[in-house]
């Protein structure tokens, strides 16, 4: 069993500054943000590291793990792609560019709709995604190492709460 962390940390500086100069505060709120802006950071860059062996930044990655997460035949529509990615057309037609340059996807005329592309896996795109899906996967597990399992649960049940109350706003 994982012993509890008893240190302080930056963002405990952050909030005893202020609480010092605002006692009329309550700085709770901040410092739990505090730590998950800090822990966002960390771990995209932890992420990142993984994703540069395989020349892929995180967005595309994630266009490439939705094509292949899809099922065969992994092809879906740019319009799809970028609402399951919460990212503009702009912001889409950029990571799909670079795709097709890397020869990690290819577009095709819908034959549903000619006035549209469907956006598919090649086979080289099939092999990096899953080759960078499993270094993902490890790096992920050895960076939530520090918590235990009924910690990570009850993270993932808390931070599931949250996201739903903020998606709310």
């Amino acid at each position: 069993m994982k012993m509890p962390f008893a240190g302080s940390d930056a963002v405990d500086e952050v909030v005893a500054a202020w609480t010092a100069e605002r006692p009329d505060l309550d700085l709770s709120a901040i410092a739990v943000v505090g730590r998950l802006g800090r822990v966002a950071n960390l771990l995209s860059s932890a992420q990142q590291r993984v994703f540069d062996e395989y020349d892929l930044q995180s967005g595309e990655f994630d266009v490439l793990a939705t094509l292949r997460r899809a099922g065969s035949p992994y092809e879906l529509t740019p319009t799809t792609l970028a609402s399951a990615l919460l990212l503009s057309k702009a912001g889409m037609t950029a990571r799909l560019d670079r795709l097709v340059r890397g020869g990690l996807i290819d577009r095709k005329l819908d034959e549903l709709n000619r006035r549209s592309f469907r956006v598919r896996l090649t086979p080289k795109g099939f092999e990096v995604v899953d080759a960078a899906m499993t270094a993902h996967t490890a790096n992920v597990i050895q960076l939530l190492e520090p918590l235990g399992s009924p910690q990570r649960d009850q993270l993932d049940e808390t931070l599931r709460i949250l996201l739903h109350g903020l998606s709310d706003r």
